[in-house]
């Protein structure tokens, strides 16, 4: 018997998505509650699972086709057993002899049914092509072991995915002319739903908000100093590491309570003040970043702002956030500096008013009491809304945050 599955429901407001990938083909066997095919919303990738055992049956849409909440999307033949993988049966000696080539592994891979299949968005697709991968050969670490642009960026670090072309332009009868240019090829890739979104929303705070960014610098030599006294005790008792980004939230949601306005937000001719601190922490997942919502973060411990950095970012990983998740938000923090970024003029989230963006840490000569110094110094860059917020007021804030980082004692009695 043939049961449809349809579009879940999404999250409040939330209508229609798109079809962003199959996990499944038409024959392949799946369980009840195993993901069949990926949705894009304007904010996450939700996995939607099969409703019965069974054999999967019919792709009814097509990626990147939009679809609204309750329409069928697939059919599942419940009971029976799925289709033989086609790659279970070759001969092993001539399986183990042929390396295949960039192109026919990555090509090949999404199609294949078997359980030693690898599933390849188009983006992961691409670098895998670029860079002469066998996608076999990586380790996946996307929910269900999917590749993620970091898998990827990791085995080209390594080279331990390439493939070994060389054997094979050797056997080739003839070469082409030294004289040919190099093929020069294009890739088009219509953009996700979550992209679409973001570059409305950016480009909207660009037209709408009075945008300025004012920058200062931090010495981290105090955090440092504390982290790599008590990170082990920390992790032994909490269960979670100890980074830089509890320090961070910690010192803007004390640095907001002096400056109310930078979490305030313009709604039409009023401005509403927020008494309470959601901030939005930005993290890496598989199709970019995203920026879930630490709740009342201004009444958790540092150990606790870990533990829910920590779950998010483990989520992000998997696909696994929610709309609620990323919902809301009264500030930003985005943290550059683990990609290596030295200075940036982060955008505000709309409706949200500021934005404070980090970057990485360096070791450079400043001078301390008449003498020059080395001290491992940070670039900090507040981004504000200046139709709400005056200059007085985000240097202002700026400057506390700075003063909590360099001198931790202050976190810890509220000053």
């Amino acid at each position: 018997m043939a049961i449809e599955v349809k579009v879940p429901a999404l999250g409040e407001s939330v209508t229609e998505a798109t079809v962003g990938q199959w996990l499944k083909k038409p024959g392949d066997s799946v369980a009840v509650d195993e993901a069949i095919v990926s949705l894009e919303t304007d904010k996450v990738a939700v996995d939607v699972p099969s409703p019965v055992a069974g054999v999967f049956g019919e792709q009814l849409v097509k990626e990147g086709d939009t679809v609204n909440v309750g329409t069928a999307i697939a059919t599942v033949n419940e009971g029976g057993a799925g289709a033989a993988p086609a790659s279970a049966t070759p001969a092993p000696a001539k399986a183990e002899s042929a390396a295949p080539t960039p192109v026919a592994a990555a090509s090949a891979a999404p199609e294949s049914g078997g359980g030693n299949s690898v599933t390849l968005s188009p983006a992961v697709r691409r670098m895998v092509l670029e860079h002469g991968l066998d996608p076999s050969r990586i380790k996946g670490t996307g929910k269900d072991g999917r590749l993620t642009k970091d898998d990827v960026v990791a085995a080209i670090a390594d080279g331990s995915a390439v493939v070994a072309a060389a054997s094979a332009a050797a056997a080739a009868p003839t070469a082409a002319p030294a004289s040919a240019a190099p093929a020069r090829r294009q890739e088009r890739v219509k953009m996700t739903r979550l992209r679409q979104t973001v570059a409305k929303r950016l480009k909207s705070a660009q037209e709408t908000a009075a945008l300025l960014t004012t920058f200062n610098d931090v010495d981290m030599s105090a955090v440092m100093e504390a982290r790599a006294k008590y990170k082990d005790l920390f992790e032994k008792k909490h269960g979670v590491r100890l980074g830089f980004m509890g320090f961070f939230t910690k010192a803007v949601t004390m640095a907001l309570k002096d400056i109310p306005a930078v979490n305030a937000q313009i709604e039409g001719d009023e401005i509403v003040y927020n008494d309470f601190a959601d901030i939005s922490v930005a993290v890496s997942a598989p199709n970019g970043l995203v920026v879930p919502v630490i709740r009342d973060a201004d009444k958790m411990s540092v150990a606790e702002i870990e533990k829910a950095i920590g779950d998010y970012g483990r989520k992000a990983k998997e696909g696994q956030l929610t709309m609620e998740e990323m919902k809301g938000g009264t500030f930003t923090i985005s943290n550059g500096g683990v990609f290596g970024s030295l200075m940036s003029t982060p955008i505000i989230n709309p409706p949200q008013s500021a934005v404070l963006g980090l970057h990485r840490i360096e070791d450079k000569p400043v001078v301390r009491n008449g003498e020059i110094v080395i001290r491992p110094m940070m670039y900090l860059a507040l981004s504000y809304d200046h139709r709400l917020i005056d200059g007085r007021e985000a240097v202002t804030f700026l400057v506390a945050v700075k003063n909590a980082i360099e001198d931790p004692t202050r976190l810890l009695i509220d000053l």
